[in-house]
């Protein structure tokens, strides 16, 4: 295991600022620095890296910036060579001459800044510039592992751990080491970006909220056990926010009351607590997590709908600009009803949500897929059905062997577990506290899809039932339950028992099925629904199969595994209802806002690029989000590879690149470059046998190919 740390200072002062400080420069090194600043502007990573960087319009602080964009000075990193920078003595630049971004730096020129004295012009940005240097692994506050731990389940969670970016505090609760945060805050300048072009403002609720808003909207409650509640020293109840949609709309309903005061978008960042049974999969499902969600307020139903697309169009461009795949899928809308619900979804083995996709282009996750209902049959010409006896079969396999065995079909077909009615027992718990008892049928080659009963049956919770639930019913024969029986029907609100009775889709009237008869041992075979069974409604909880028909038309369905990375979503007028948000119109009258709520992960973002980017050696992360733009490595025993690697680390740095700097002088060169593979930053510069020819090897991480570079030519190959 390795213990590595660093201490760095960054200039406060925006990137794209230039900085007039009383320098004392050469002549030919001020026309550098003008010729360098036209060169700049034309450079085509400037225009790549805008986003990242901000550097037309934003300083690393995410302030503005009016100042014209320039090359700004830069110092080498301070070293046992160099000159220490505090009291502004002459720095030396490095041996080698190089061009940083447009600025000749030329051998043995010097430097420097005014005396300590801070009320010179100018000295205070001078020495705020001057602590700008490399990252050094030597001072990095990361332990890299060397083994998986314990319980990682997927690659992200194990990777993420070893490489020094997290670390668990508790189960699905985890430390932000400075890697982690290097990352995290990457995502979410590529977010804001993002957000703050599609006109959404930023705003930030506390995470710790009163009880009253969730109890207006009913959701106290309706939260059950998963979110953390706790009191003050007073005995008021509070929560641990699991969303905010409570608080956005009463925020907007006391400033805003007029219609000229809509549209409105506003968004936050902020971490999220949920009491999951299981946090499992490291930052896939945790107890705590990061979360962007925005909200719009419309006036009607046709400014919702442009709000809606424009927040969707940036989350593709978000999707896209981090590099992940992603699908678009029909969601349910759930309790709060909406015209319109959508997932994005990132394709993986490992996602906990199932999709269907057909090849026409339909798609949607399997709690919102519809079952095409096949017509209505004709029952008129059909025999009646029949009670035969069916000893030992207790399940559908062996009922289908005991019928092609005693009872064959008059048609000579094999009877199939498409032909069975089974009848699955199920115990809702209601938001109240009351228990109810469900029987759902569904044919006999279907299993139930407990995600599709928890949407189907929400905001109740959802469980098989169990012995005591049988007790209290005991015209329910185990194994042999039925809708009808031949002293008359059994399930049914209306019915001898009084349970509910739904049925799946397919069930129509005129099908006909082979179920339980209510009594041990025996089925009933030709049981028609619409005449000798009726029901209390349709419900869809039967497990979706791939080859089932799109709803669309649009074909035959496949199925995928996905991870949810983002949720758009029109609520219309639920919350705005409940708590009161209206406004006045053209025409004075008071009318009930209508909402949109859109929101994403940023910590399971992170985690999904983990997973998708990582190979067998460790992270790999996009250019984008990457931690550094670049990972110089100091190889071997020879002292001018590691003075080759200072001036190589700060002339990137002055070039605005980002640099990790492996300096540890003790480290072997096998263990320097598995921790470049393990941390994953997507170019690395190893500075080595080389060095005093000034050869430079070029490592892409991605591709594993290295090249040959002289120093000289390195930040023009980089471009």
């Amino acid at each position: 295991m390795l213990l590595i740390r660093e201490e760095r200072r960054e200039s406060s002062d925006p990137i794209g600022q230039t900085l007039r400080c009383s320098c004392r420069t050469s002549a030919s090194e001020r026309a550098g620095q003008v010729a360098g600043a036209k060169a700049v502007t034309t450079q085509s990573r400037v225009e790549r890296r805008s986003h990242r960087e901000g550097l037309a319009q934003f300083g690393r602080d995410g302030r503005g910036s009016s100042h014209p964009l320039s090359v700004p000075v830069r110092a080498a990193v301070r070293s046992p060579q160099l000159s220490p920078v505090g009291n502004h003595a002459p720095i030396r630049l490095g041996r080698t001459t190089a061009r940083s971004r447009g600025v000749a730096i030329g051998a043995d020129e010097l430097r420097e800044c005014p005396g300590s004295d801070p009320s010179a012009k100018g000295s205070a940005r001078c020495r705020r510039y001057h602590g700008r240097v490399p990252t050094r692994l030597s001072q990095l506050f990361v332990r890299t592992l060397r083994e998986d731990p314990s319980d990682a389940e997927v690659t992200s969670h194990r990777l993420l751990v070893r490489a020094g970016y997290i670390r668990r505090q508790a189960p699905g609760i985890f430390a932000w080491l400075p890697l982690g945060l290097r990352v995290r805050r990457n995502i979410e300048r590529v977010i804001r970006e993002e957000m703050d072009a599609a006109g959404a403002q930023e705003v930030h609720f506390p995470a710790l909220l009163p009880r009253e808003p969730y109890e207006q909207s009913g959701r106290w409650e309706t939260y059950g056990d998963g979110i953390f509640r706790l009191q003050d020293r007073k005995g008021a109840d509070y929560l641990l926010a699991p969303t905010h949609e409570e608080v956005f709309t009463l925020l907007v309903k006391d400033l805003y009351n007029s219609y000229k005061d809509l549209p409105l978008s506003i968004y936050q960042i902020q971490d999220k607590y949920r009491d999951e049974s299981r946090p499992r999969a490291g930052l896939l499902r945790g107890r705590e997590f990061s979360m962007k969600d925005a909200y719009s307020f419309d006036i009607s139903d046709e400014g919702l709908e442009v709000s809606y697309q424009a927040q969707r169009d940036a989350y593709e461009r978000i999707f896209t600009r981090l590099g992940l795949e992603y699908v678009i899928v029909s969601a349910d809308n759930g309790l709060m009803g909406g015209a319109r619900s959508e997932e994005f979804l990132h394709p993986t083995p490992i996602g906990e949500d199932t999709f269907v996709r057909s090849a026409g282009g339909y798609a949607a996750n399997v709690e919102a897929f519809t079952t095409v209902v096949p017509p209505t049959r004709s029952y008129e010409k059909l025999t009646p059905a029949e009670v035969l006896d069916t000893p030992s079969t207790p399940t559908i396999a062996t009922l289908v062997d005991v019928a092609n065995a005693k009872h064959p079909r008059p048609d000579g077909r094999l009877w199939t577990a498409a032909d069975t009615l089974k009848n699955i027992v199920l115990a809702l718990t209601h938001v109240d506290g009351t228990r109810e008892v469900v029987v759902v049928a569904a044919p006999g080659d279907r299993e139930v899809d407990m995600k599709r009963a928890e949407v189907a049956f929400a905001p109740a919770a959802v469980e098989t039932a169990e012995a005591s639930d049988f007790e209290k019913h005991p015209l329910l024969v185990k194994g042999y339950i039925g809708p009808w029986s031949p002293t008359g029907a059994v399930l049914g609100e209306d019915a001898a028992t009084g349970i509910r009775y739904l049925v799946d889709p397919r069930v129509v009237d005129g099908s006909g099925w082979i179920t339980g008869a209510n009594l041990e041992g025996k089925h009933v075979f030709g049981l028609v629904a619409g005449r000798d069974f009726d029901n209390d409604g349709a419900v869809e909880v039967a497990e979706v199969k791939a080859g089932d028909p799109a709803p669309d038309g649009s074909g035959p369905v496949e199925l995928a595994r996905g991870m949810e990375i983002g949720h758009v979503f029109q609520l219309g007028r639920f919350f705005a209802e409940t708590l009161g948000l209206k406004v006045l119109d053209e025409n004075g009258k008071l009318v009930t806002v209508t909402m949109g709520s859109y929101g994403i992960g940023v910590t399971r973002l992170l985690a999904a690029i983990a997973e998708h980017s990582a190979d067998d050696k460790g992270l790999l992360w996009p250019a984008e989000v990457a931690p550094f733009d670049i990972h110089v490595i100091a190889t071997g025993k020879d002292q001018a590879a590691y003075e080759l690697a200072e001036t190589v680390a700060a002339e990137l740095e002055a070039a605005r690149f980002e640099v990790l700097y492996d300096d540890r002088p003790k480290v072997s060169p096998g263990v320097k470059f598995g921790d470049a593979e393990l941390l994953g930053v997507p170019t690395i510069v190893i500075v080595g046998r080389g060095a005093g020819e000034g050869i430079l090897e070029l490592w892409d991480r991605r591709s594993g190919e290295r090249t040959e570079v002289p120093a000289a030519e390195l930040i023009s190959r980089l471009g």
